[in-house]
């Protein structure tokens, strides 16, 4: 653990700034603006896969009181840019998936507007549909580049060859489900239009405000000083609220056929399963070459993923691969179906998250196949430089992570031998999987620091998902200028405050807080140790080196247990050791960590959204059939974390904590399983159907 001056800003464990309007219900989210007279918007979706509509009675809705006006493709609003298709809400009949918008109920109240969508009377020219992925499909392509602009393939030697020569060889497939993002606070926007001046204010449940304003304005054909974004709270995002989806489109399009009215559109949690993005599933054909000491002479990792027929996305599920592991021959491919499925989009760790586990997974089989311990394995296969760009690392600790979680997690003296540790009728086991996110810095952040009296204030356009925003910038704030932190105030969320870059990626604190840092610096240069009671300056973020290959590392441990008789899984603790740069806040990083491990946890024994290629739905679409870890499936969670100094990833020396605790979770815990039952999981959640044939075949049985 880093020690901490007690005297500095950077590295308390203070509480979040934020914490008691929370919990008192004084914080206001995007549904909860404070506007006057606010009508409710609710959507008809389309209940075909793929078709075209031939007729649209609204004649029940409009005879509803209360109903202010119903939209559809024959009277809503031409919209300037209909470029990116899952923003072209209501611009045409065609129907591109289940699920899409193809009416909108603007009323007096939200019980009104539902009550009305219900009776749209919608009919189609179905057509055929296919909402199916799989490996062998004659259609797969080769995007461009993967999200966001990482090549789609990489060769390095031959992996055919190495493979055919290896003494120990690893070839299977894995595969990872969809996954829908369910933040507590759903996808929500209020807008309202001052129709004299054309402008349009819009609070909404984002990741950037900035980013918001840019595309709702190219889409309404607006200048961006027109368009005012809001969001000083976010319940939740994960990724899915790093960009606008239709909702935000629907919102401002109902507020204009209203005229005088704001409406609010809060989207239900069955909504999102359709309108707001999800992290595709993915097939992975993992290939792993090796001598008899364990070290790596190939390694190849074949991806297989979906993408809506309207909008391409290519999640960089293979791009971990490229870095990770020191082997002379290497490949990574990515090839897409594209299906009459909803448009996929950005979920904590895209790419990294389901990327590692097939990998990691198949790590656990080549020692096991070696005889080796797995930390041991990783270990020896550790790289000089990057072995993608032959960069060195700014820093690199993964042995440093495995070692430290290895002692604290009683790793010493563990029996190779699946099934053989038993606690009652529950055999005990016990796994572990490295974990890693690149380190980004996005040059485009500016803040300003204000003196107002004996106070400082910092402003710039960040957000706040619950990551701890709002108290760690005044940290970093107090920090730079050398005053108590308890000096410092924030103002966050509103483009009415300076440029900010997006809420993902993990590069919020780094970015906004880089620019927090030269705007404090500028301040201090222009007005010394004594500015007046009245005084400001600007500054921005500066590009950061390309001469390094930056990233942060952790290592995940988790005990796992299977019942004898019912096959159930239980996994009563994980442990992760992480190396990700300095730690501005310890309290906030423990609470990103330890949510990215939930999440992770999640992923690997409950989350599957279930997609029937009949209808294209997705049919547990819900919190009651979509199943998310609860406190019952969480027991011991720790996060611990290296004292780590890396002056290369920016002035601040911090890496970002928010998406790599997910990394890495679900393939340790697959590990684990198999460890406890002997029964191998490729195929995510780990469910009794996939552990009950191992425990058929144990002796006595």
């Amino acid at each position: 653990m880093t020690s901490v001056d007690e005297s500095a800003a950077i590295g308390r464990d203070l509480p979040r700034r934020d914490g008691a309007a929370k919990v008192r219900g004084t914080a206001a989210y995007a549904a909860e603006a404070p506007v006057a007279d606010a009508a409710h918007a609710h959507p008809v979706q389309a209940a075909v896969a793929r078709g075209r509509i031939t007729g649209l009675d609204t004649a029940a809705a409009e005879a509803l009181d209360g109903v202010l006006a119903v939209l559809t493709p024959d009277r809503a609003e031409r919209l300037a840019d209909t470029g990116n298709r899952e923003l072209a809400a209501l611009q045409d009949r065609e129907v591109a998936f289940r699920g899409q918008v193809v009416a909108l109920v603007v009323a007096d109240s939200s019980e009104t507007a539902r009550h009305a969508a219900a009776l749209v009377r919608v009919e189609y020219e179905r057509q055929e549909h296919d909402s199916e992925l799989r490996a062998d499909r004659d259609d797969l392509y080769a995007p461009e580049k993967v999200n966001p602009d990482f090549p789609t393939d990489t060769v390095e030697g031959d992996v055919a060859a190495a493979v055919a020569a290896a003494e120990v060889t690893v070839e299977r497939t894995y595969t990872t489900a969809m996954y829908h993002n369910n933040p507590m606070e759903p996808h929500a926007t209020t807008a309202r239009w001052d129709q004299a001046e054309g402008f349009l204010t819009l609070w909404d449940s984002t990741q950037g405000v900035h980013p918001a304003r840019t595309a709702l304005a190219a889409v309404f054909g607006l200048d961006e000083a027109k368009v005012r974004v809001i969001c000083p709270y976010v319940g939740g995002g994960f990724g899915s609220k790093g960009e606008p989806h239709v909702n935000t489109v629907l919102a401002a399009m109902a507020a204009r056929a209203v005229p005088g009215r704001p409406v609010r559109l809060v989207l239900t949690r069955q909504h999102m399963f359709a309108l707001a993005g999800y992290r595709t599933p993915t097939i992975q054909r993992c290939v792993l070459a090796a001598d008899r000491d364990g070290r790596l002479t190939a390694l190849a990792v074949d991806v297989v993923e979906q993408t809506s027929r309207i909008k391409e996305f290519a999640e960089q599920t293979g791009v971990p691969a490229r870095m990770m592991y020191a082997a002379a021959n290497r490949r990574t491919t990515h090839r897409l179906a594209a299906l009459d499925v909803p448009v996929p989009s950005w979920m904590r760790a895209p790419g990294v998250c389901p990327g590692m586990f097939g990998p990691e997974v198949a790590l656990d089989e080549l020692a096991e196949r070696l005889g080796l311990d797995p930390i041991e394995l990783r270990i020896r296969n550790e790289p000089g430089t990057d072995p993608d760009t032959g960069k060195p690392f700014s820093s690199r600790n993964l042995v440093g992570c495995l070692r430290e979680g290895a002692a604290r997690f009683g790793w010493a003296g563990r029996d190779p031998r699946p099934g053989v540790r038993r606690s009652g009728d529950w055999l005990v086991g016990t796994g572990v999987a490295a974990s890693t996110y690149p380190v980004h810095l996005m040059p485009e952040s500016t803040a300003t620091i204000r003196r107002e009296g004996d106070r400082y204030v910092a402003e710039i356009g960040a957000a706040d998902l619950g990551t701890g925003t709002w108290t760690t910038l005044a940290q970093i704030a107090a920090d730079a200028l050398g005053v108590p932190v308890e000096r410092v105030a924030v103002r966050i969320g509103d483009t009415a405050y300076p440029m900010a870059t997006v809420a993902g990626g993990s590069s919020g604190t780094a970015t906004w807080g880089s620019a927090v840092v030269e705007a404090a610096r500028a301040f201090r240069a222009r007005y010394g140790a004594e500015p007046p009671e009245r005084a400001e300056a600007s500054g921005s973020v500066r590009p950061g080196s390309d001469r390094w290959a930056m990233h942060a590392f952790g290592a995940q441990f988790a005990e796992a247990r299977v019942h004898l008789d019912t096959g159930e899984v239980r996994v009563p603790r994980l442990l992760g050791v992480f190396a990700a740069g300095r730690i501005v806040n310890p309290r906030t990083a423990r609470s990103q960590f330890v949510g990215g491990m939930t999440m992770g946890l999640s992923m690997a024994l409950h989350e599957n959204s279930v997609l029937d290629p009949r209808t294209g739905h997705v049919v547990n679409h819900d919190l009651a059939g979509y199943h998310i870890a609860a406190h019952a499936d969480v027991a011991e969670v720790e996060a611990h974390w290296l004292d780590e100094h890396d002056p290369h990833v920016n002035v601040l020396g911090t890496k970002g904590i928010g998406e790599i605790g997910i990394v890495g979770t679900a393939a340790a815990v697959s590990n684990a399983v198999w460890h406890a039952c002997g029964a191998r999981v490729r195929d995510l959640p780990v469910t009794l159907d996939k552990v009950l044939p191992a425990l058929e075949e144990r002796p006595g049985r």
